[in-house]
């Protein structure tokens, strides 16, 4: 806050210096990339003059070391679409181009932000924020000027503001903080349960009854260590990120059979920009297989457009959406991705699940059998999956990317499902997806201690925080695809 109020302070008693700064770099645009003269290491000096021997005096050092001031068309204009990347976070401007293909949480995530302000979900996905801002020094560009507000103006700035001060409270509480007795009790639970369905063939036979039984208790395995892998995933067990990676590897890798790596590419996407078509990958099934929201339905009948025969996709949902997007896309993808990325060590963590499966099951079933319950518990893991993740969001508000403040994006994309003990426990706490949105780090224990923030924070701004019943969140699934669908024939049809 120092160095910033020392900045604007500066500029403001130079007016005309920095007038003639902009007026120059807006003469030629591309001066901000390719200073004349090399800056001292972790400054923000601009692009020098070329020297005049005759007539130039040579600078003074508090002109060697100006800031580089940017407005906000500028930034935009780097976009990532045909220019360079920038991003804003906390009115300090960033050259993320070449970085974003190393950023830990995956390129696209970061590229999601590009030529806006990044500020909000910079602090939301990050758990040690003062050690990512070190390394971000060498992407500093320049910042915004002085005259420039701290966001876009498609961005509620009251709104923006009050959430950060939520944000600061909520940290104060220690509602960031996690409670390791509850992730330790979860994963015992995980563990019991896969032990019992191993017991169940071994003491009773392989059976009809016994099998089944052992079928629902490995689906209900695999349910329950994707909702925990989820929290190590989002870093919200430990303070620090290398033992949340190391739990997140063992549980999605070793009692999942699936690649971290995957995870962590698709899921951030999704968190950045929930909703926004080609953003968000949970949307990806628009259109090749579905129309989804009100927006994308009808430009995509105005287009003349049919993939599907969409007015009945509230119909084939059943067919191709709960019972298949788990044994038949997302088993065979994720070995595709993992050996066209050479995410080895992902391989070698997915390989030790499909290991210690067959070597268990193997002797008791033979091979038939054990195909047969492996395929039968992805089933059924499949419709659970599927259920509970779109609740919160095929209902919702689907569209493009409209650069609107963080809260904005996330509760036009989100809604909750009614707090009950079964509750909590049948979704992973992603019943309070409004809450997880707008803090995924928060430890999940804590999502309905700040609700009643959250709660007020909307009523005072007129915002909707929708939350329903159980039942009622699976029917809306349904009940939105077949009004998108015919939002999409009308549109089709007649415009």
């Amino acid at each position: 806050m120092g160095a910033r109020a020392a900045v604007r302070s500066e500029g403001a008693e130079n007016p005309a210096r920095r007038r003639r700064d902009l007026g120059a770099r807006s003469q030629q645009p591309d001066a901000p990339l390719t200073p004349r003269a090399s800056p001292a290491p972790g400054s923000l000096a601009g692009p020098a003059m070329a020297p005049d021997p005759v007539s130039t005096p040579v600078p003074t050092s508090a002109q060697l070391h100006q800031p580089r001031y940017f407005t906000w068309e500028e930034v935009a204009q780097h976009s990532g679409r045909e220019k360079e990347r920038w991003l804003v976070i906390d009115r300090k401007v960033y050259n993320i181009s070449d970085f974003c293909r190393r950023h830990p949480g995956g390129s696209r995530v970061i590229s999601h932000y590009a030529g806006q302000d990044a500020t909000d979900p910079f602090v939301a996905f990050h758990i040690n924020k003062g050690l990512v801002r070190k390394y971000m020094n060498s992407l500093l560009i320049g910042e915004l000027a002085p005259e420039q507000p701290s966001f876009e103006p498609t961005k509620k700035k009251e709104l923006t503001d009050e959430f950060r001060e939520l944000r600061a409270t909520v940290e104060r509480l220690g509602l960031m903080k996690a409670n390791p007795l509850f992730f330790l009790l979860y994963l015992l639970h995980i563990l019991l349960l896969d032990v019992a369905a191993w017991l169940t063939l071994w003491i009773f036979g392989t059976s009809l009854v016994p099998f089944f039984l052992c079928a629902v208790l490995l689906s209900v395995v695999q349910a329950q260590a994707g909702w925990l892998q989820h929290d190590f995933g989002h870093l919200s067990v430990f303070g620090t990120s290398t033992w949340n990676h190391l739990l997140h590897h063992f549980v999605i890798g070793h009692l999942k059979g699936a690649p971290a790596s995957w995870w962590n590419h698709m899921h951030f996407q999704h968190h950045a920009k929930p909703n926004c078509f080609r953003k968000d990958p949970d949307i990806n099934m628009h259109p090749l297989f579905f129309a989804l929201g009100k927006v994308l339905s009808v430009e995509l009948g105005k287009q003349k457009k049919k993939h599907m025969p969409y007015n009945h996709q509230h119909k084939y949902f059943f067919l191709i959406g709960p019972p298949a997007l788990l044994p038949l896309y997302f088993q065979w993808y994720i070995f595709y991705f993992v050996v066209q990325r050479k995410k080895w060590v992902d391989l070698a963590w997915m390989l030790s699940f499909y290991a210690r499966v067959f070597f268990t099951y193997m002797p008791l079933l033979g091979l038939k059998g054990f195909l047969g319950l492996f395929f039968i518990v992805r089933f059924l893991e499949s419709n659970w999956f599927v259920w509970v993740t779109q609740m919160n969001h095929i209902p919702m508000h689907i569209d493009h990317d409209r650069n609107v403040d963080w809260v904005s994006t996330q509760l036009q994309a989100t809604c909750n499902v009614h707090q009950s003990a079964f509750n909590d426990w049948f979704s992973g706490h992603l019943n309070f997806q409004i809450e997880h949105h707008l803090f995924p780090t928060m430890p999940r224990h804590n999502y309905h201690k700040v609700a009643p923030l959250v709660q007020s924070l909307c009523a005072k701004y007129d915002i909707e925080y929708k939350s329903k019943p159980l039942l009622s969140a699976f029917a809306d699934i349904v009940h939105s695809l077949k009004e998108s669908g015919q939002l999409w024939l009308d549109a089709y049809l007649h415009q």
